[in-house]
């Protein structure tokens, strides 16, 4: 079996007085791709969350690469580094020109005043190999803010690339694409993912992608209520433990 990338036992996290997640354990093996899955409101956004440090957690253990996340949130910056995290909306002030080669070259800077200076060749040539991975060196002088939507997404997959990662983390990272836009969303990051050797741990309502393409399924609700390959977890009976009885499943095929 993979070794583990990220370990997380009893996991319990409050949003205010109630608790969103409680005592939530499961593991991410090296080069998998594990779905979480659950109703609206179910707590994923908040595990998500707590394993990246940014919410506080009231109990449980987190351990990435075999370190563990402190209380308030911190991995040495040689571990922070092989994270990487699209979240579902790109939120950023449209005003700042920013072009898509400084914002992928932030990648590169992100993991402290070690590194050499912004302009090395070694950050240039690790941004244009980014960008062309995801076929998008065509993009590399323009606006961030004039981006169409797939556009933005593949720019976010070179951000993540431009430095070697062992853990991506996506909050429902389609969000917003078309049904086309999406496919082809999934079909690079896929590749990637073989090519990059990711472990890859995923907040997903497409349970139809997620049977097709994922390892490993934790379907939620608060409290972790199943777990396992996608055969168990997304059986009628399992989904209906998160669901209800009436859950009613929508899908497309492109």
């Amino acid at each position: 079996m993979n070794e583990p990338v990220l370990v997380v036992q009893g996991l319990t996290v409050y949003r205010g007085t109630h608790p969103a997640v409680q005592e939530v354990s499961f593991t991410v093996p090296a080069g998998t791709d594990t779905a979480i899955i659950g109703p609206n409101g179910a707590g994923k956004s908040t595990l998500i969350q707590a394993v990246l440090g940014i919410l506080p957690r009231q109990a449980g253990q987190i351990d990435v690469l075999g370190h563990a996340l402190s209380a308030k949130g911190y991995l040495p910056s040689a571990v922070r580094q092989q994270i990487a995290y699209l979240p579902q909306n790109f939120l950023f002030d449209r005003r700042i020109p920013i072009t898509v080669s400084e914002l992928v070259g932030l990648g590169w800077d992100r993991i402290g005043p070690q590194l050499p200076w912004v302009g090395s060749r070694a950050r240039r040539q690790a941004v244009r190999a980014a960008l062309a991975q995801v076929e998008a060196w065509h993009l590399r002088n323009q606006l961030v803010s004039s981006l169409s939507g797939g556009e933005t997404k593949r720019v976010l997959l070179a951000y993540c690339l431009v430095r070697p990662r062992a853990l991506l983390i996506l909050d429902e990272a389609p969000a917003g694409l078309d049904v086309l836009g999406e496919s082809e969303f999934y079909q690079l990051l896929y590749q990637l993912k073989q090519e990059q050797g990711w472990a890859i741990l995923q907040i997903s309502h497409d349970l139809d992608m997620v049977r097709r393409s994922c390892d490993r399924v934790l379907c939620i609700n608060r409290k972790l209520l199943c777990q396992g390959p996608p055969d168990h977890a997304l059986a009628p009976e399992q989904l209906s433990l998160a669901y209800g009885p009436d859950l009613v499943r929508y899908h497309h095929t492109c």
